[in-house]
């Protein structure tokens, strides 16, 4: 003891020069004791049993008067373990900032068959080598062309070739089946074995190889169907292709694109169940789930893994708001673009005058860059600026409000009705109009199923060359032409040989009028682009509201919406608005009716563009909707802006690498 120091309460002397007076604070979740504060080993921590002895001081230091001896300290008690209090549990509501804190452990593999995994196929085994397959499995698929087939009146008479129609439903079935899990379980593959950021653009660039199937389809299409369909006939045809009984070769298509998905099943089969670095990519990712009562179901690690759980997961699904107003708005969407997709080519016929193969080609031309272009910048722009599920369904709103308003341009570029004899414009000689039939043709007996549109010197157009009572033909530079019509009118324009004999009309429909075909392909090109260009970061929202084990489930069950909310009831909307239109129907021999022949321009222009503006305004609600009715982490941008930086590192350190 220092003699100017006095007396030292031993309870206050550190035990250690290492330590001060007043102890570190303790680390939470931590058990401590206030000897582990107050020394560093057993003999410091051993406290003195009294007061220093009055004879062991020196006596110069004692006090003339010496004062009462204090009382013996009592040797402090020793203090029990300190348990500090943990910090307060989050609600269950409260989201985490990430899914998981560090990687887990996934069944990532070699690409390959077993035990052989050759050393060339591991240059496939990552995201873009299953890109490059996902998109050329996708491209073969909607691959399959278009057919028709003409129905002749046979008194009823069943073919023993009819049982065959099953075979082809039979087709169409697993069709659908093959092709579904290819948009679900692929999708959600791709999703979970790439960054963020990165997901929107593979995802993206898979559905533009979707959409530019139809494209092939459609070019094979046309090119097969000019093959007769008996192909192998060696005796020579005596009929072309523009004669209603001519059959293409549509069979041939199948073939090719049975054989083009068979061979993508091997580079398929030798994929791993995930993709080499899966796991460290889940781990950085942040959770965007839509916040509800159901997180907890999902804190536990075997939900999901039993088949008894997929009636409550599945429930947890349609009770999602925001998954399901984004799954509809789908599905109305999906409504416009098949619908458009089969009845196009009609449209553009009989709107802008075109044959059907050339209405099919211009349709094909516009639809199907313009949907795959939207696709692409959609998964571009939403990867550049790295949305957020929130940001990407705005970005979804603003391409759909877009689109409505390009599609309620399309209602100004109608065409009027065409001059056809006896439906728009009278016969010679008659005065009435809506029969095909006139005391100029009354004698000629003719069919109103034999429907071949010829133009008149008169610039009528007329539903046959016997409805025309034309009674001579010849051909002249591959172009058929008729004489002697008798219901033909005075000439508007001449029309000759070149011995001079008078062509009163020629095969073909005449030259339409209306010049608003290339103004009408600019605004439904850019109508096209704006609503394929809200399809991925939709897909992209989807996937992020819902948990990590519920993808494959969620776009299942999308696509099953689409199916049959969209898809199915698409055509058949559109086939009932366009038969409204008709003016007039083809009768066969029997009395049955067929096809329509002659429609209404501006009444069919006002019924489709009326069902894609409707269809529009639910599309844009229900994105709204699923805006207003989406609850985000309360810290998911700032856990964002992290995960992207180091998403930024890691792809730096890989390039310099």
């Amino acid at each position: 003891m220092e003699a100017s120091g006095g007396i030292d309460n031993p309870a206050f002397v550190p035990s250690s020069p290492s330590f001060r007076r007043m102890a570190p604070e303790p680390r939470a979740e931590e058990e401590v004791t206030s000897t582990s504060y107050l020394s560093g080993s057993p003999e410091e921590q051993t406290p003195p049993s009294g007061p220093p002895e009055q004879s062991e001081l020196p006596e110069q230091s004692k006090p003339p008067k010496p004062p009462k001896p204090p009382k013996p300290l009592k040797p402090p008690k020793p203090l029990k373990p300190l348990k500090l209090p943990k910090p307060p549990e989050p609600p269950s509501s409260k989201p985490r900032e990430r899914v998981q804190v560090q990687p887990v452990e996934l069944e990532e593999g070699l690409c390959g068959w077993g035990n052989f995994t050759p050393a060339y196929l591991q240059r496939w085994n990552n995201p873009k080598g299953y890109l490059f397959y996902y998109c050329l499995l996708a491209l073969t698929q909607d691959t399959c062309p278009l057919t028709g087939f003409n129905n002749t009146c046979q008194h009823y008479i069943t073919s023993s070739l009819s049982n065959y129609l099953y075979v082809f439903i039979l087709g169409q079935m697993l069709l659908g089946i093959g092709g579904t899990p290819l948009y679900t379980l692929g999708t959600a593959f791709i999703d979970d074995s790439v960054p963020t950021h990165l997901s929107s653009l593979y995802i993206g660039i898979g559905y533009a190889m979707s959409v530019l199937g139809p494209a092939i389809g459609y070019v094979l299409g046309g090119q097969l169907l000019t093959i007769y369909i008996d192909a192998n006939v060696n005796m020579e045809i005596d009929i072309t292709e523009d004669d209603p009984r001519w059959l293409g070769a549509w069979w041939i298509g199948f073939l090719i694109s049975c054989l083009l998905g068979w061979s993508l099943i091997i580079p398929f089969s030798c994929f791993p169940k995930h993709l080499p670095g899966t796991s460290v990519v889940r781990a950085g990712k942040v959770s965007q789930v839509h916040q509800d009562n159901n997180i907890t179901k999902f804190e536990d690690a075997e939900f999901g893994k039993s088949f008894k759980d997929f009636p409550a997961s599945l429930l947890i699904l349609l009770k999602n708001p925001a998954f399901m107003c984004l799954v509809l708005s789908t599905t109305t969407e999906a409504l416009i673009t098949t619908g458009f997709a089969t009845f196009l080519p009609k449209y553009i016929e009989n709107q802008f005058g075109k044959s059907s193969s050339y209405a099919a080609t211009l349709g094909g031309i516009v639809l199907i860059p313009g949907a795959a272009l939207g696709q692409i910048l959609g998964g571009v722009i939403v990867s550049r600026f790295r949305m957020s599920c929130k940001e990407a369904m705005k970005f979804a709103a603003f391409s759909s409000s877009a689109a409505f308003l390009l599609t309620m341009t399309l209602i100004f570029m109608k065409c009027p009705n065409e001059a056809f004899a006896g439906v728009f414009q009278p016969f010679k000689g008659a005065e009435s109009i809506g029969n095909i039939t006139a005391p100029c043709n009354l004698r000629c007996n003719c069919s109103r199923s034999f429907y071949y549109p010829v133009c008149g010197r008169d610039s009528l157009q007329y539903f046959s060359p016997c409805i025309a009572a034309c009674t001579a033909s010849d051909k002249i530079e591959h172009q058929k032409v008729y004489y002697n019509c008798s219901c033909v009118g005075q000439k508007k324009r001449l029309l000759s040989t070149v011995e001079g004999d008078v062509i009163d009309a020629q095969a073909g429909k005449c030259e339409s009028r209306c010049k608003n075909l290339p103004i009408f392909f600019a605004f439904f090109f850019a109508t096209v682009v704006f609503t394929f260009m809200s399809g991925t970061p939709i897909t992209v929202a989807i996937l992020r509201c819902v948990f990590d084990r519920q993808h494959s489930l969620a776009l299942g069950v999308q696509f099953m919406l689409i199916r049959l909310l969209g898809t199915i009831p698409g055509p058949i909307c559109f086939g009932i608005a366009i038969d409204s239109s008709c003016v007039l129907w083809d009768i066969n021999d029997c009395g049955v009716r067929g096809a329509c022949r002659i429609y209404d321009n501006p009444k069919m222009a006002y019924m489709l563009v009326g069902i894609s503006i409707m269809c529009k305004v639910i599309t844009i609600l229900f994105n709204v909707f699923a805006l207003k009715s989406y609850k985000p982490p309360s810290d998911t941008s700032q856990s964002l802006h992290s995960a992207n930086q180091e998403d930024d590192q890691g792809m730096n350190l890989e390039t310099k690498t």
